[in-house]
């Protein structure tokens, strides 16, 4: 199941930003884990616990549930070529994900909804599956009623990955990303181990 709770809460149980936005509350307590003894000393993390954690880490920032994510991890270790390359792949290929990065939703939950409601097209084709795996070539564009002045200067001061081309409310992807392409705060190889035991 997917978690729909507190953000702040699992950003803080990380010690890193993964929210999609800059918060002041967030950036005083981001080292205090939640929870009445969070200001407690931590302890020495084993190599399983830090391994969960970089694993949960991103889980998070992408907003996927255990078996969503267990599944693009087994899809990526069956590839034949990076397993890091091939799990970004999978993750950045997600429709969700394309527009949050073309600038057209604000966050991941929010660009999740986008589509889900109906309000994204995939080659002129109404998609409505988050997961849906973009591939390249694909133009992505929003309906009508979705094209507001909010988006509009959201995307003028964003700058896309480069295996994205936008051009006003019409985005293409280029080619399949790559783990240089995303600045993601991640020890992939981490993860990896931990789905390899």
């Amino acid at each position: 199941m997917r978690y729909t709770g507190p953000k702040h809460k699992l950003a803080r149980r990380e010690g890193v930003n993964i929210l999609e936005k800059t918060s002041r509350s967030l950036d005083r307590r981001i080292n205090i884990p939640p929870g009445i003894h969070g200001k407690r000393r931590a302890r020495k993390l084993s190599e399983y616990g830090t391994q969960l954690r970089e694993k949960q880490k991103l889980k998070r920032i992408y907003g996927l549930s255990e078996k969503q994510f267990r599944r693009y991890v087994i899809l990526a270790q069956k590839k034949k070529a990076n397993t890091e390359d091939a799990l970004v792949e999978h993750l950045e290929t997600r429709l969700d994900n394309i527009i949050y990065r073309l600038g057209f939703g604000k966050t991941r939950a929010q660009a999740r909804q986008m589509v889900a409601h109906r309000h994204v097209f995939v080659n002129g084709k109404k998609i409505n599956i988050p997961s849906y795996a973009a591939r390249p070539g694909d133009l992505i564009t929003l309906t009508g009623k979705f094209i507001k002045d909010e988006i509009k200067v959201r995307i003028e001061n964003l700058t896309l990955p480069s295996y994205l081309e936008r051009e006003n409310f019409k985005g293409k992807v280029l080619r399949e990303p790559i783990s240089a392409d995303v600045a993601n705060p991640i020890n992939y190889q981490l993860v990896i181990e931990f789905y390899s035991r």
